[in-house]
């Protein structure tokens, strides 16, 4: 019996990753697509439909299937804690989408998983806090990696280049932060986006409004085949709420570990579909720094496993929050999931 239930346990894991990658992929395949294809070159539109789907879907899951309980918050701490991270969320989704639209899915990728380099020297930097050695050697390939990837990346562009690399100053703000404005407050996933999305919707509305609603109502004119576009767009939405949704399983599904190696075999897998769709040009030395940059990132979560593991089983040392629960409180709208 048990090894029926560990047999069960492996099959729900691996369907729960695959499904994972499934939402994932599409979903930056589609937002590409639509930059690119459907020639909607507005990224805070897009951002927006998807912020107000995730608000809706949110609440269904929350209050119509109950797929979750809701965690109550003090009005006080919706505007003092749940407010400063939803903007921080808005800017690194924002940021996403805007360099979806100069760079190649591959590149863009690449440069997200920079996020464990500059989260590390954040928290050095500013909050002057110390690390292991073991830290420190695990990103050296991170960076070498996308290093050699942004120098030979033939679809180099500076903008998309540098919305990708304040994303990922975003996305560790936002990790930093979580650990200090949402302390007392256990948020899974859905709950994180039952409460940021509206606010990220607000946040965001009337910027995307003043700076791309002329162009937005030039394109309903001009576009051909304006319900189909529509459908594909309103779909991204929906696909980004299912991917938090996604999240939510796979994080209960599988270890610390399991998670990371398959987020960081999603990004090869999102970086392959991307080339097979779009044919973005790639060098062999480009492929290589991609490939050095995946490795030093799975290299990068199991040093934190093992330095979490050890703290938690050396005697008389504070006991905290395991990897699991971490990853856990970390929204994702149309993006990449980020690993504390």
């Amino acid at each position: 019996m048990e090894a029926a239930g560990g047999g069960l346990g492996s099959v729900r894991a691996v369907l729960a990753i695959l499904q994972w990658w499934g939402f994932n992929v599409t979903v930056i395949i589609i937002n590409k697509w639509i930059f690119q294809k459907l020639d909607f070159k507005f990224p805070l539109t897009v951002s927006c439909v998807h912020f107000i789907c995730s608000s809706i879907g949110a609440y269904v899951a929350i209050h119509v299937l109950k797929a979750k309980p809701l965690i109550q918050v003090e009005p006080e701490d919706r505007w003092k804690r749940i407010f400063p991270m939803s903007f921080v969320f808005c800017m690194n989704i924002v940021l996403g989408n805007v360099s979806l639209r100069y760079i190649p899915v591959s590149f863009m990728q690449t440069i997200k998983s920079f996020t464990p380099a500059t989260t590390v020297i954040l928290q050095w930097l500013v909050w002057s806090k110390h690390f292991e050695w073991r830290i420190w050697a695990s990103l050296i390939p991170i960076v070498g990696g996308i290093l050699l990837t942004s120098m030979t990346e033939l679809s180099f562009n500076i903008f998309g280049f540098c919305a990708a690399m304040i994303g990922c100053l975003a996305t560790s703000t936002k990790t930093i932060l979580a650990e200090s404005l949402l302390h007392g407050y256990k948020f899974d996933s859905i709950n994180t986006v039952y409460y940021m999305a509206p606010f990220a919707t607000m946040i965001l509305a009337l910027p995307a409004l003043l700076l791309e609603g002329g162009g937005v109502v030039d394109w309903f004119y001009t576009h051909d085949s304006i319900v189909s576009a529509l459908i594909i767009i309103l779909g991204s939405g929906v696909l980004a709420f299912c991917l938090n949704f996604s999240i939510f399983y796979v994080i209960h599904s599988t270890t610390a570990v399991t998670f990371n190696v398959a987020g960081n075999l999603k990004v090869a897998v999102a970086v392959f579909v991307s080339w097979l769709i779009f044919r973005n040009p790639i060098s062999p030395m480009n492929a290589i720094g991609c490939a050095i940059t995946l490795v030093g990132c799975t290299f990068y979560g199991y040093v934190r496993h093992l330095i979490s593991q050890q703290q938690v089983a050396a005697p008389g040392s504070p006991r905290t929050a395991s990897p699991r629960s971490q990853v856990e409180i970390l929204p994702l709208v149309g993006g990449k999931q980020e690993k504390v």
